[in-house]
């Protein structure tokens, strides 16, 4: 089927590229004349503006937003609405807030416009692997749109959860999820490359690990490749970024009272991480000198 796509980087380009090489007809956008030009070449065709890009889609028009989550997200739906008509369908398969997916499906629907929200997991290895898609729509939407999902996933790896906003919130908990079994491999391994006992090779361990293992996954497989390229990880700097999901997680379980230890202490790591020295360390190593003379370490 015919559709568009805005947004060329690392996950929606891949995405292009399978969607052509499952035979579907992609209109692309992109800032970048270059990611364009790119997809061109692959068989896609190019749009110099939206305006242009609803042009060139027969109707009902569907197009998918892969762009970052917030502004970038909110200005290309809001630029995309009244260049549409009745009938038309809007994906956004980026990491929005659920809360705002719902609002935007409420806000399309006045106008007679599909909003679908595609919970997008793959990383990098969908193109070869293909997508885990979890989708929140209308019903009707969903099966107007389900060519698309069938190209994008591996076998039974897509559903719809659920009406829009549903895709985003999976979405979320799958990466909260994915942040506490993160910080799991993490502290692991942490303590094998600590040891004072043994001199023990992490990649031998993870690559062990990932045959008959009950903690083997995917996550220790692209350990073992890490640890294959660099054993001791030294080029890397330790700081890890948090692009929402997990907090979003941890704020609807503290809204539903729901205890999530694992998630929220594996978000309070990652805020950790940024700090080149903890001040609230300091504090209690002041505290422990002056209560009970305990050494400290001074700059």
């Amino acid at each position: 089927m015919q559709l568009a796509m805005i947004g060329l980087g690392r996950m929606g380009g891949n995405m292009v590229q399978r969607l052509l090489e499952g035979g579907h007809q992609v209109v692309v956008y992109d800032r970048s004349a270059d990611a364009v030009n790119a997809h061109v070449k692959m068989g896609a065709t190019a749009a110099k503006d939206l305006a242009d890009l609803s042009k060139k889609l027969a109707a009902p028009r569907v197009v998918w937003v892969m762009v970052p989550s917030g502004a970038p997200t909110e200005d290309s739906i809001n630029a995309l609405a009244p260049l549409l008509a009745r009938g038309d369908t809007v994906i956004d398969g980026g990491n929005s807030n659920y809360k705002d997916s719902m609002r935007r499906a409420q806000l399309l629907a006045g106008r007679g416009i599909d909003f679908v929200d595609s919970g997008t997991s793959g990383g990098i290895w969908g193109l070869k692997n293909g997508y885990c898609l979890m989708i929140g729509a209308a019903p009707a939407a969903f099966r107007r749109c389900e060519p698309i999902f069938k190209t994008l996933a591996p076998p039974e790896g897509y559903a719809h959860v659920g009406p829009p906003g549903s895709g985003h919130y999976v979405k979320m908990v799958h990466n909260g999820i994915e942040y506490g079994m993160l910080q799991a491999y993490a502290e692991g391994y942490e303590i094998l490359h600590a040891s004072k006992d043994f001199k023990v090779d992490l990649r031998q361990v993870a690559a062990v690990w990932n045959r008959g293992s009950v903690v083997r996954s995917w996550l220790n497989e692209l350990a073992e490749r890490a640890f294959e390229r660099e054993g001791d990880l030294a080029s890397l700097k330790g700081w890890v970024a948090d692009s929402g999901e997990g907090r979003w997680t941890v704020q609807e379980a503290i809204d539903l009272d729901v205890p999530a230890p694992v998630i929220t202490l594996s978000l309070l790591a990652r805020l950790r991480s940024r700090q080149a020295d903890s001040f609230g360390a300091k504090v209690i190593a002041a505290l422990r000198n002056e209560f009970g003379g305990h050494a400290v370490h001074t700059t």
